[in-house]
């Protein structure tokens, strides 16, 4: 990131009416406009996290962020520029119902409106370019998508400063620090289903996210280290089973796994392999990439991959 831009995330939140997707725009108060709901990030936080809790806090909805449709650039009043991230976040109907939203000092009102519509009533050049993004995934029938993310475990203690077995090497006090900094990021993404190597430092990256969504975790030897060194890792298996049940799910697992890992989830998906399969497994401590893949038809290929690394 530049120091001296201003960062934020945001959403183009919608939902089928009538079997037609309709956007929620933002009627802000203070400038009398009519925009997509977003915000600057909060210390410490990542992109995604700041998306999912921006678009709760102006419009009362919580989404799951979908696939990421593009990023605006603009120059404030500061000459600093502005640079905003946005992502597809579907609003089901408990989510809308459970809304807390009220006009308030910032939020005049809520609009849910058909995109052609959207497009003409949007205050900003900018907007409307993220919209229009929007609008092709619409028209390349990929809206409805799920995310399978592959996590590479937190920071562990080195080798030379633990005696013990490797399967049982702990996390290092910045790897605790980073796993409970990715809490927020997993579940704007919607993380649901957690899979992960039996390796200490593998389940104690993902148990402060089991532990905020009150879910057990799963661990199989089959993305195990200790497995794969010796030739009988299986991820195609564990991928195959995400695949099948399209549903977000986080799979943990080791640096060297990983290409595995991304690889099996081309091929169950009949995607072209190529370098971004490289780029996207090639994670640092506690970074994750963020495939999504067709709800409806995950066979179609994966629509995008996104990667994602904390602060700390």
């Amino acid at each position: 990131m530049t120091e001296t831009a201003v960062y934020a995330g945001g959403g183009v939140v919608w939902r089928l009416v009538d079997d037609k997707p309709v956007v929620l725009l933002i009627h802000r108060t203070r400038y009398r406009d009519i925009t997509l709901p977003k915000g600057k990030v909060d210390p410490g936080e990542m992109l995604a996290e700041t998306a999912a809790r921006e678009i709760f806090e102006e419009t009362g909805i919580r989404v799951a962020l979908g696939v990421p449709i593009g990023v605006s650039r603009y120059l404030l009043p500061s000459k600093r520029t502005k640079i905003v991230h946005y992502w597809a976040a579907e609003a089901t109907e408990d989510a809308i119902r459970d809304s807390v939203f009220v006009p308030n000092r910032e939020i005049a009102a809520l609009e849910w409106t058909p995109l052609k519509k959207a497009i003409s009533r949007l205050s900003y050049p900018v907007d409307v370019e993220i919209l229009e993004n929007f609008v092709r995934l619409v028209e390349d029938g990929v809206l409805h998508t799920f995310p399978v993310i592959v996590l590479r475990h937190a920071k562990a203690l080195a080798r030379e400063e633990w005696d013990g077995p490797e399967q049982k090497r702990p996390l290092s006090a910045r790897g605790r620090k980073q796993a409970k900094a990715i809490v927020g990021p997993l579940r704007a993404f919607g993380a649901r289903k957690i899979v992960s190597s039996p390796a200490t430092r593998c389940v104690k990256t993902v148990a402060p996210l089991a532990a905020a969504l009150e879910r057990k975790l799963a661990t199989t030897k089959l993305i195990s280290q200790e497995r794969w060194e010796v030739g009988r890792s299986d991820a195609r298996t564990v991928v195959g089973d995400r695949v099948r049940a399209r549903k977000p799910a986080v799979l943990c697992s080791h640096g060297p796994v990983l290409p595995d890992i991304l690889s099996e989830l081309a091929l169950a998906t009949g995607t072209l392999r190529g370098s971004y399969l490289g780029s996207a497994s090639a994670l640092e401590v506690a970074a994750f990439s963020v495939v999504h893949l067709s709800r409806s038809n995950p066979g179609s290929g994966i629509v995008a991959i996104e990667t994602h690394e904390p602060k700390v």
